[in-house]
């Protein structure tokens, strides 16, 4: 179709010939409808009405947009090509289309699982593990000066420690008060006299302890006796309850006599001697002369009793076996060897409180000397000096009373040493123990020595 325009149209919009605004925006809007400019009048005068085309040239068919790489492609959405040319390959921008197709992406190859062979069960396998048991020693030390008084105040710097005559360097120390596990071992064969004083005084037990502390309570005469039934609190109200269980009537004191008409056995029944105790005859003597009897003292057994109980119990907190007792021993089961050796195994302390003959000055002395094929009359005080443990002898109520205070304050303040020992570790002798500190006239008081034992073998 042919457009003409004549030139008083374009006169009457050149010469601003009043129209109204609504006219002049609808001719603006079908000149520029049409492609044309309403300032080319003068021009499309001088074209010819051939020169104007009726309809747009059919452009050539062009190719399918399926060659193109960018990130959206026409009807196919976000693709996720690496290449974000976008639309650099369009045929707009003057760029032929790829008529080839583009390749199809490789199938996801699946992941095998490579299992290591079968001699190979850890990860620990692949290298060399070389196994190292060392033995920690832990060595609890008193220091006292010329009065007996606990010295504070130490350090590391003050101690020294040598083990088969050996230096071993320290690798732990501390000052801090240790919570107790004490088994309190109450003999009950001593006279009635002593017995009352103990009986009086185990009310005091309790008052020396803390919350923190735990006790157990064992009794022997003839034989051992866990009477507590394991450890319980130190300040329970169990506590008073088992002491009162504790207490006994204690044995005769009588001067024996093994001669002269009250020494036979004058009453007797089909030839035999009615008292059981006082048989005639061989070792017990005859119708004239009477062997007495001897007494019976099983103090081996209870602190082994009091031992294995104790070892149950953790190896951060303090073991102590605590007697109350005179020290003799006689008719024991268990040997002294053997005792200690398990206490040292298990770093167990021995202390006490002794009482009666062995508590008296001079006579406690001497009874700790022991003359072949006799009783042991203070069997005790080896065990304390052997595994570093403190002794109190104490004659009136007030004493022992005041002795459990002490020595339990002893045990809780002391300084700990440790260090790893050169030794084997599996030979099972004994190595001895030698503490020294740098200062003059101080008293150092600590175990003589250990047996190791598993409970002391770490593996790095």
């Amino acid at each position: 179709m042919a457009v003409w325009f004549s030139r008083s149209f374009c006169a009457c919009w050149e010469d601003d010939v009043p129209v109204k605004p609504g006219l002049k925006m609808t001719a603006l809007a079908a000149l520029l409808g049409l492609g044309l400019s309403p300032f080319a009048g003068a021009q499309d005068s001088q074209q010819k009405p051939s020169q104007v085309p009726d309809a747009p040239t059919p452009q050539p068919e062009q190719a399918p947009l399926t060659s193109l790489t960018g990130p959206i492609k026409p009807g196919g959405g976000a693709g996720t090509e690496s290449n974000t040319s976008g639309s650099t390959d369009l045929p707009m921008n003057g760029n032929a289309p790829n008529t080839q197709a583009a390749p199809k992406p490789a199938a996801p190859q699946q992941e095998v699982q490579q299992t290591p062979p079968e001699d190979i069960k850890n990860a620990e396998q692949l290298g060399t593990i070389i196994h190292t048991y060392t033995t920690f020693v832990n060595v609890p030390v008193t220091v006292k000066d010329s009065k007996g008084k606990l010295v504070a105040g130490l350090t590391w710097r003050s101690f020294k420690v040598y083990e088969n005559g050996n230096y071993e360097p320290l690798r732990f120390f501390s000052v801090s008060a240790m919570p107790l596990s004490i088994a309190f071992v109450i003999d009950q064969s001593v006279t009635r006299d002593v017995m009352e004083k103990v009986n009086s005084s185990l009310g005091a037990v309790q008052a020396a302890l803390t919350p923190y502390d735990e006790v157990a309570i064992f009794t022997y005469s003839n034989g051992a006796q866990n009477r507590s039934s394991g450890f319980t609190g130190a300040q329970s109200a169990r506590v008073p309850y088992v002491l009162a269980m504790a207490k006994a009537s204690g044995s005769e004191e009588a001067v024996p006599v093994n001669s002269g008409p009250f020494a036979s056995c004058n009453v007797r029944a089909n030839g035999n001697c009615v008292d059981p105790n006082l048989q005639s005859g061989r070792s017990a003597g005859n119708s004239t002369f009477i062997t007495i009897p001897k007494e019976i003292h099983t103090l081996n057994d209870a602190i082994l009793a009091a031992a294995k109980e104790l070892t149950t119990r953790p190896v951060e907190r303090r073991r102590i076996v605590y007697v109350i007792s005179d020290g003799k021993e006689y008719g024991s089961k268990a040997t002294y060897k053997d005792v200690l050796k398990y206490l040292q195994q298990n770093q167990i302390a021995v202390y006490g409180t002794l009482v009666g003959d062995s508590a008296r000055w001079g006579i406690g002395y001497l009874s700790r000397f022991h003359l072949p094929f006799t009783m042991y009359d203070n069997r005790l005080v080896s065990y304390v000096l052997q595994t570093g443990g403190s002794l109190d002898s104490e004659r009136d109520l007030n004493g022992i009373e005041k002795s459990y205070q002490a020595i339990a304050e002893e045990a809780r303040n002391q300084y700990t040493l440790g260090y790893y020992t050169h030794e084997p570790a599996f030979d099972g002798k004994f190595r001895s123990i030698d503490v020294r500190v740098d200062r003059p006239g101080l008293d150092v008081v600590a175990k003589k020595g250990y047996y190791p034992s598993a409970e002391q073998i770490s593996n790095h």
